[in-house]
C-alpha cells in the first residue's frame, strides 16, 4: 500500500516518464492497483450492476487468462465475474497492462505523436498490435463534450493529403484532392480540429463547424483573407470578425492566426515526420490525439493519470469494428461537429 500511495501522488503531481513507468508500473499487480483506483476511487464495485456487494477469485491454475485478478458480484440478481479491465478500452486484451502503460508514456509524451512501427519496436509487439494499440489510446482522448471556445478565436483551415499528380491537379484542382482540415483556437485556451472531408472547404461547411464548437459571445473571430468566412461565419459572429491578409502581412497589432498555425504544424510535423502516412478514414482520431495533448500543454504533469481514467471509462473498441471502419470507404465528415 505504501508504494501505491507513492505511486499515485507522483502520477498526480510529477510528469511520468519512462524510466518512473518501469519502475514504479512494472508488474501487472501494481498497474492492476492503479486501475482499480482510477475506476473505483471508493473500492472495487460490480462492473455490471454497481453493487460493492463482491469477493475475489484467486486463480489456483493458470488459463489463457492473463488477469489473475478476478471479482465475483454476489447479488442474486447478478453474479457477474468481471476484472479492471472488463468493458473499458482495455477489454479482451492479451497485451500486458505494463506495455500498455509504456505505450501511454510514449503517446502522451510525444509532442508530435509516435508512430505504430516505433512502438512495435519498443514494445517488441508485433506491427497489428501496436497499431491496435495506439488507436484505441486515441479513442480514450476524443473529446466529445469540450465546451465552447470563447474570447479571442483563430480559425483557419489546412489540407492533408498525398502529393497530387499534375494529371490530377489540372482536372480536379490543387486542393480538391486533399482533404481538409478546419482548425479553431481559443487564445490561451482550447484547441479544435476538424475534418471537413475531401476537398476545398465551403461556406456553408465550415460556417456549420465553427457555429458547433465557437459560442455567440465570443469576443473576436480572427480568420485570414479567405473569402469563405464572410459568408459562412453565423451573422452574429459577423461585427466581431477580423482579417489578417497574408499577402501583404501576417501580424498586425494583436490581429494574427499564428496560434492555429502553429497548431497546424505539429499536426503536419507529426503526419510528415511521424506516421510518414495516415489513413484518412482514421484522420479524426488523430486529430483527436493531436487536441487532446495541444490542450494539455500546460497539464504535461497531469496528462498521464487522466488518460488513464479516460480509458478506464471508454466503452470497448473491437478489433473488427476498427477494421470495418477502414474498409467501408472514405467516410463522410461535412456534418460532423
Amino acid at each position: 500500500m505504501a508504494l501505491f500511495a507513492t505511486l499515485t501522488l507522483y502520477l498526480e503531481v510529477g510528469t511520468v516518464n519512462l524510466i518512473q513507468v518501469a519502475k514504479e508500473l512494472g508488474t501487472d499487480e501494481q498497474c492492476l492497483d492503479y486501475l482499480e483506483k482510477q475506476r473505483w476511487p471508493e473500492g472495487v464495485r460490480c462492473a455490471l450492476c454497481g453493487s460493492a456487494n463482491i469477493s475475489r477469485i484467486t486463480r489456483k491454475t493458470e488459463s489463457k487468462n492473463k488477469r489473475n485478478r478476478i471479482y465475483q458480484c454476489l447479488e442474486e440478481s447478478c453474479g457477474q465475474q468481471f476484472s479492471a479491465t472488463a468493458g473499458t478500452i482495455f477489454h479482451d486484451s492479451h497485451l500486458p497492462l505494463t506495455k500498455w502503460f509504456m505505450a501511454l508514456a510514449l503517446i502522451t509524451n510525444a509532442k508530435k505523436g509516435i508512430s505504430a512501427k516505433q512502438v512495435q519496436r519498443d514494445l517488441k509487439v508485433g506491427y497489428q498490435t501496436a497499431w491496435y494499440l495506439c488507436h484505441r489510446i486515441r479513442k480514450a482522448m476524443e473529446e466529445k463534450d469540450g465546451g465552447l471556445l470563447t474570447g479571442t478565436v483563430e480559425i483557419d483551415e489546412t489540407y492533408v493529403g498525398g502529393k497530387a499528380r499534375r494529371k490530377q491537379i489540372r482536372k480536379e484542382g490543387k486542393y480538391k484532392v486533399k482533404d481538409c482540415v478546419v482548425g479553431m483556437v481559443e487564445r490561451g485556451g482550447k484547441l479544435r480540429l476538424r475534418h471537413l472531408g475531401k476537398g476545398s472547404a465551403t461556406s456553408e461547411a465550415v460556417g456549420a463547424i465553427i457555429e458547433a464548437n465557437v459560442s455567440s459571445d465570443v469576443e473576436r473571430v480572427i480568420t485570414d483573407e479567405s473569402v469563405i468566412y464572410p459568408f459562412g461565419l453565423p451573422k452574429e459572429f459577423l461585427p466581431k470578425h477580423e482579417t489578417i491578409m497574408h499577402a501583404r502581412e501576417y501580424v498586425r497589432g494583436d490581429v494574427y492566426t499564428n496560434t492555429i498555425e502553429s497548431a497546424f504544424s505539429l499536426l503536419k510535423r507529426g503526419i510528415v515526420g511521424q506516421f510518414h502516412k495516415v489513413s484518412i478514414r482514421h484522420l479524426p482520431r488523430y486529430l483527436a490525439e493531436f487536441e487532446y495533448r495541444f490542450n494539455r500543454r500546460d497539464e504535461q504533469e497531469n496528462m498521464f493519470g487522466e488518460t488513464v481514467r479516460r480509458m478506464v471509462k471508454t466503452d470497448k473498441m473491437p478489433f473488427r469494428q476498427l477494421v470495418l471502419e477502414a474498409k467501408r470507404g472514405r467516410p463522410n465528415y461535412e456534418a460532423q461537429k
